[in-house]
């Protein structure tokens, strides 16, 4: 999808208007994972996708051809700018509170891993020369983790 203009000056007008509304999305998306609670980012995740999209295909036009926003008024081009400047310092701090989210759902997965890992090696069956069971032996574990905790 594209953006409907008349002409530069109004482009860039629906560019600013874009990248600002993507900037406050992905700022209340990263405040979820920072308050540690991801599972509320999905709430923005739609309109977050429409706009990137359409922002991703619009900024690929004009950095094909900058004649698009050239003739528009230089106040308002160094407006752009800002917003998207804006809108690159979020995304920084949205890719940082996802690395601790991983971060931190790694390790309680890896944890969570050796501690049945560890519970199993514990069975030893009956008397002094018994052998683990088979299950135990093998090293494999599932484990099902419930995508709303």
């Amino acid at each position: 999808m594209a953006l409907v203009v008349n002409d530069a000056a109004d482009r860039v007008d629906q560019m600013i208007l874009l990248t600002e509304r993507l900037t406050e999305l992905v700022a209340a998306g990263a405040r979820c994972f920072e308050e540690r609670r991801p599972q509320d980012a999905m709430a923005f995740h739609e309109e977050t996708a429409r706009l990137a999209n359409i922002y991703r295909h619009e900024s690929t036009r004009v950095r094909a051809n900058p004649g698009l926003v050239s003739s528009a008024p230089s106040d308002q081009r160094q407006k752009l700018i800002r917003a998207t400047e804006a809108f690159h310092a979020v995304l920084d701090r949205q890719g940082r509170a996802i690395d601790a989210a991983r971060t931190v759902t790694e390790g309680l997965v890896k944890t969570i891993a050796e501690e049945v890992a560890n519970q199993r090696e514990q069975r030893s069956g009956y008397g002094p020369g018994a052998l683990p069971p088979a299950s135990a032996a093998r090293g494999a574990t599932a484990i099902t983790l419930n995508q709303r905790a």
